[in-house]
C-alpha cells in the first residue's frame, strides 16, 4: 500500500477484501454492456490487492525485492478452478464492488470467493482455487509466513 494512494488497492473490512471499480468504455462490448472477461480481470484485481494487503505480496513469492519466495525458488499462484455465475449486466460508468473472501487454505492452494455487486446486488459470483506453483509449473505447498499473513484476524 502507498502513502500517496492509500486506498488503490481497496481495502479489508469484515472478514474479506472490498475493491472499487468503475466500468470504463474499455471493459464493455458493443451494447455498452460489461463484457464477459472483464469480470474476470475485475477479480484478478481484487485476488491480487487481497494477497497485497493481507501482506503475501507477489513480488516476494517470484523472490524479487528481497523476499525469500519459497527456500529461495520463485513462486507465483494460478489458477486451477473456477466456477462462475453471470447474474446480472453491468453498463458503462457503474460504480462495482468486487468482493473477495477466503475460503478454504490447503497444502498447495487456496480457494477465493468472489462477488462483483452494485448498489450492494450481486452482479456475478465466483469460485476461485488457485495453486502455489514454481517457475515450471509443479506445485508447491505454501509457505509458512504466507499461511501466517491470510490467518483469520482483526481486519479479515
Amino acid at each position: 500500500m502507498s502513502e500517496r494512494w492509500p486506498d488503490l488497492a481497496g481495502r479489508l473490512a469484515e472478514g474479506r477484501h472490498v475493491l472499487p471499480v468503475r466500468v470504463y468504455y474499455e471493459d464493455t462490448d458493443f451494447s455498452g454492456i460489461v463484457y464477459h472477461a472483464s469480470y474476470l480481470r475485475f477479480c484478478e484485481r481484487g485476488r491480487s490487492d487481497f494477497l497485497r494487503l493481507a501482506g503475501a505480496h507477489h513480488t516476494e513469492l517470484l523472490g524479487g525485492a528481497g523476499g525469500a519466495g519459497g527456500g529461495g525458488e520463485a513462486l507465483a499462484f494460478a489458477v486451477r478452478h473456477m466456477v462462475i455465475d453471470f447474474l446480472k449486466p453491468a453498463r458503462i460508468d457503474d460504480l462495482l464492488e468486487v468482493k473477495t473472501a477466503l475460503g478454504e487454505i490447503s497444502g498447495a492452494s487456496l480457494t477465493l470467493d468472489q462477488q462483483v455487486e452494485r448498489d450492494g446486488k450481486a452482479l456475478f459470483t465466483a469460485k476461485v482455487r488457485v495453486v502455489l506453483v514454481n517457475g515450471q509449473g509443479r506445485p508447491r505447498r505454501l509457505p509458512g509466513w504466507v499461511r501466517q499473513k491470510l490467518a483469520p484476524g482483526p481486519g479479515r
